[in-house]
């Protein structure tokens, strides 16, 4: 139920996604096509209008310059016959109507028609033409037939006067249709321009924001404490590698979280045990009304061996934690190495034969040479790598160690004869908080703590399984810094 409504969520969620992105991206694309689509057609009119208004001009300018200089000195008579003579011969007559307009704006003759003979089109190039004398021109309705047109009226004088106009009127109806067409047009470039942004933001939409949601959504939920969660892979791209990162990395977490569970509860309860054990022989001591020298001793002997079992787990807390932050440093000087593991081995080897385990050491026959190193780092590597052996392989009864120079390294070997490791183990046993099978008490970070050791040292820290039975860890460390 609760996946259901997880899924039924995240569908929501992505349809939300969806129309957010199609909204923010496609209303600036159409704004801003809806502007071009006005700026185009604005043009487009104005452009063909004013080219036909200039046509226009000039063809009045001409026409009526040439009735000026031959037909207007003659008087009326002629200037009646002279302009029936212009219409008739007018050469554009198809497409272009000429009048002749007297001073009260009543036409005279029309190439068209001598019906239109006494009316008054009435319209404001005639009259500006008439008061102002100068060419006026006029785009609109035609009021007597409601048809859309663009008239020319150019003044025809006499002595200065206005005696009267030279009107060109032509029909827009092609030039619109014109117009509509180019409009027309560049809406559907504009409408394909939009689906195409429409149909290149569903697909990355699809492609790349939603993956980029589902891995968001992904990431926050393992965030906030779903650790090992996995993101089904569905993608083979960029998108597919980031995928395959976030599932590994949250499977890591998951086993990170997984190990520190274990190391709280395995070091709590490696706390408890010798604290238990302190506790208990204290008041054994102190309640003893016999005061037996030879239980007196054994206690005491036991509250020092679980304190300082307890110190060793301290001080590998101390030690991991400044391996965590960063604080974890070296006082690196020269250092006789051998003689640092024969004081380990002299140390451990009175403790392993009070516990019946044999502890045999062998050195190489010359000297070996100083070299770079923190002896109290180091000292520390060698004292936890015996204490492992004693504790995972003493039931072999037997522990050997040797050191040598092989070329420009010092390598010291420590082998148990113990059951040895288990081979899918091998691979996480430097891991911190690791434990595997062994039954053995400790923190988990103690061959963690040592690996980040020799690796500062510029050295290898390996562990294996030996021929013949048991575990062996090969330390190596440079001659040379």
């Amino acid at each position: 139920m609760a996946e259901e409504k997880n899924a039924k969520w995240k569908v929501l969620q992505l349809r939300g996604l969806r129309k957010r992105w199609i909204f923010n991206t496609v209303m600036p694309v159409l704004a801003l096509l809806v502007l071009i689509v006005v700026l185009f057609s604005t043009g487009v009119s104005s452009y063909y209008y004013q080219s036909m208004e200039d046509g226009l001009t000039k063809q009045v300018q001409a026409q009526a310059g040439a009735f000026n200089d031959y037909f207007m000195d003659n008087g009326y008579t002629s200037y009646y016959q002279k302009a029936v003579q212009c219409t008739t011969d007018f050469e554009d007559k198809g497409r272009i109507e000429m009048q002749f307009i007297n001073g009260a704006g009543r036409i005279q003759i029309s190439s068209t028609s001598n019906l239109l003979a006494g009316t008054a089109p009435g319209t404001s190039d005639i009259t500006d033409a008439i008061a102002h004398n100068e060419i006026s021109s006029y785009h609109g309705r035609d009021p007597e037939t409601g048809e859309t047109i663009l008239a020319v009226s150019h003044p025809l004088t006499s002595n200065g006067k206005v005696v009267g106009v030279m009107r060109l009127v032509t029909s827009l109806r092609a030039v619109n249709r014109q117009v509509m067409l180019a409009v027309l047009a560049i809406c559907l470039i504009a409408a394909l321009s939009l689906a195409l942004v429409i149909i290149s933001n569903l697909l990355f939409i699809n492609n790349v924001v939603e993956p980029v949601a589902v891995v968001t959504e992904a990431a926050k939920r393992i965030s906030a404490g779903s650790y090992g969660f996995q993101i089904e892979k569905k993608y083979t791209d960029e998108l597919g590698e980031l995928v395959d990162n976030i599932n590994d990395m949250s499977l890591k977490i998951g086993q990170n979280e997984k190990m520190k569970s274990e190391f709280i509860s395995s070091v709590s309860h490696e706390l408890r045990t010798p604290l238990t054990a302190i506790n208990g022989w204290g008041e054994t001591i102190l309640e003893d009304p016999t005061g037996d020298p030879e239980q007196l001793r054994r206690g005491i002997r036991i509250i020092l061996n679980e304190s300082r079992r307890l110190s060793t787990m301290v001080e590998e807390l101390l030690e991991f934690s400044k391996m965590e932050d960063g604080r974890f440093t070296l006082r690196m000087e020269q250092v006789d190495l051998q003689a640092e593991f024969e004081d380990a081995i002299f140390t451990y080897r009175e403790l392993f034969r009070q516990e019946g385990i044999e502890l045999s050491y062998e050195a190489g026959d010359e000297d070996l040479p100083l070299i770079p190193g923190d002896s109290e780092r180091l000292k520390q590597v060698f004292c936890n790598v015996l204490d492992n052996a004693s504790k995972h392989g003493g039931s072999g009864k037997r522990i050997s160690a040797s050191i040598c120079e092989e070329g420009d390294w010092q390598v010291v070997r420590v082998r148990d004869y113990g059951p040895g490791i288990p081979e899918e183990e091998l691979p996480f046993v430097k891991q911190k908080f690791y434990k595997g099978s062994s039954k053995a008490r400790g923190s988990g970070i103690g061959l963690a703590v040592c690996d980040e050791i020799i690796g500062l040292h510029g050295g290898t820290f390996t562990i294996g399984n030996a021929e013949g039975g048991g575990a062996i860890v090969t330390i190596r460390l440079p001659e040379i810094e």
